[in-house]
């Protein structure tokens, strides 16, 4: 966007009186008076104290203020924030704070020490372009940038003068929001400076299923922050209850604070974003275990993050992954037993859908179906056992912290009523959620072994098929030879026979072929009736 002559000569001529104005000629300020609140009060009384020592703060004919913050003490006394600007333009280092007793009184004053030589300074007028084009060479990193150019009155560094200010916005190499803010000359184009526009954050949550917990979010130029991910990329959004088959990856409303704290920690919390600090942690975490453990950036390996959805629905008791829109749906659970559906393990679970679907695309019908469910619970659990969390910790039980005491289990699936310990002929018939639990219990074997075993306080007594002991190698060792086995060898019509193969193939690769890991593969799978 370059502006127009007209419209730079109106700025010029606003701007051109720059070094009087701030030589501290006295204006008019709102009076104060009694106002409804303490608040209200403080800022009066903070407008009135400027104007009456405009010589103290360099406020002068042309000037206005704007209200940034209030800070009030216990004592009574205040704080009161300001930026200036100056015939419409914003000053930039013009940002003043009045110090004021409980009586109004002014009792200090902070400024920008560019001021002083401010004053005795002259504005030129503008001749240079935008800056639009500099400002876009000045940030390559930045892709799909658009650029907005700003006129400022530039005083931060002790000469006021007329500035180009342009805020180039795209993505970046993770697709996640990225920009830079250029500064240059309005008179020779020069640049003066130029900063990242995105600022990474560290929040404090409180989450709904893991405590406390810092949460990475993005500071906004403008003050508050969005529960947007600048390091691996992902947004979490309210979806305001519009149901999963409408969401698209623009809908829905982002996650904002002025204070960088989120959340209340209660479940079937009326606080909106409890349930986003869930599930932005989750997706995190989630992001993190494949990238630190198996060399995975983000679901599609693009580096890519994904829009995360809470608030799917009415009462709906479930959360999905979605290629079409690359997006993960939570829904509020059922209103009255289950909350929402945003615990770590479920999270993990739902992701690991996309993880399979730009790997082995592994049918969701007959035994390739229940192969697909049992990744996604394999790799949801190792999310959990990956994110060490003391509220939360891991365990061989799926969705037990939104489903009590638990959905599905791995040492006996069989526990639920519904899936299947052993490999039949009549796996493949069953739900996937079901025949998932042959893949389920084969982890289990291959991870902890068979017999009566407490982890972490859960006692668990995984029985074998073939009435054979098998011993454990542990599960983060047969996660990276599930993993292996998914990207590398297996295909959309995998079977458990076919999954045998796959997972001996990569135990082959990354122990030997003959190794004790090898041979825990094949024992496990020997354990479930598939052979």
């Amino acid at each position: 966007m370059t502006p127009t002559p007209s419209f730079r000569r109106a700025r010029v001529a606003a701007a051109v009186a720059v070094v009087a104005a701030l030589a501290g000629a006295t204006v008019p300020a709102a009076a104060a008076s009694a106002a409804p609140g303490m608040r209200e009060a403080a800022i009066s009384q903070a407008r009135a104290n400027v104007a009456r020592n405009a010589g103290v703060f360099g406020f002068g004919t042309g000037q206005d203020l704007v209200l940034k913050d209030v800070v009030l003490d216990a004592d009574g006394a205040s704080h009161v924030r300001f930026d200036r600007t100056f015939q419409g333009l914003p000053v930039v280092g013009g940002d003043l704070v009045v110090h004021q007793d409980a009586k109004g009184k002014l009792k200090d004053s902070s400024r920008a020490a560019a001021h002083d030589a401010a004053v005795k300074s002259t504005v030129p007028k503008v001749t240079a372009q935008s800056g639009a084009a500099g400002a876009l060479a000045a940030a390559p990193g930045v892709k799909e940038a658009v650029s907005t150019p700003e006129l400022v009155v530039w005083a931060a560094d002790g000469t006021p003068r007329l500035a180009w200010r342009t805020t180039v916005e795209g993505t970046g190499d993770h697709g996640q929001p990225a920009g830079k803010v250029v500064v240059t000359d309005a008179t020779t184009g020069e640049q003066i400076e130029s900063y990242d526009a995105e600022h990474q954050a560290v929040g404090t949550g409180n989450s709904e299923y893991t405590g406390t917990i810092g949460i990475d979010t993005t500071a906004k130029s403008g003050g508050g922050y969005t529960l947007t991910d600048p390091v691996r990329g992902h947004v979490t959004k309210d979806a305001n209850n519009l149901s999963a088959s409408s969401l698209k990856a623009a809908s829905g409303t982002t996650f904002n604070s002025t204070t960088n704290v989120w959340g209340d920690g209660k479940k079937f919390s009326s606080d909106r974003a409890t349930a986003a600090v869930d599930a932005h942690a989750n997706t995190a975490w989630t992001y993190d275990y494949y990238k630190n453990v198996h060399g995975r950036s983000g679901i599609k390996n693009d580096g890519k993050g994904a829009t995360v959805f809470v608030h799917v629905g009415t009462n709906w008791d479930n959360a999905q992954w979605s290629d079409a829109c690359f997006c993960m749906m939570t829904g509020d659970g059922d209103g009255t037993t289950d909350p929402e559906q945003v615990d770590l393990d479920t999270m993990g679970h739902e992701m690991t859908h996309g993880v399979t679907s730009a790997t082995a695309n592994l049918r969701y019908s007959g035994e390739s179906g229940g192969l697909n469910e049992a990744t996604s619970d394999i790799f949801g659990t190792m999310v959990e056992w990956y994110a060490n969390n003391s509220v939360d910790t891991g365990d061989y039980l799926f969705s037990d912290q939104s489903t009590p005491p638990w959905l599905r289990r791995f040492d006996k699936p069989s526990l639920d009523g519904r899936s299947a310990d052993c490999w039949s002929s009549s796996v493949g018939k069953l739900d996937v959620h079901n025949s998932s639990g042959v893949g389920n219990h084969w982890f289990y074997l291959a991870s902890e072994g068979s017999g009566s075993k407490t982890i972490n306080g859960v006692t668990y007594n995984s029985p074998t098929c073939n009435g054979s002991t098998v011993t454990g190698i542990g599960n983060q060792k047969v996660a990276k030879i599930w993993y292996r086995a998914l990207t590398v060898y297996m295909t959309s019509t995998t079977t458990y026979k076919g999954a045998r193969t796959a997972s001996l193939n990569a135990a082959r690769d990354l122990y030997g072929a003959g190794s004790t890991e090898y041979n825990a593969v094949a024992a496990a799978w020997s354990g479930v009736n598939v052979s």
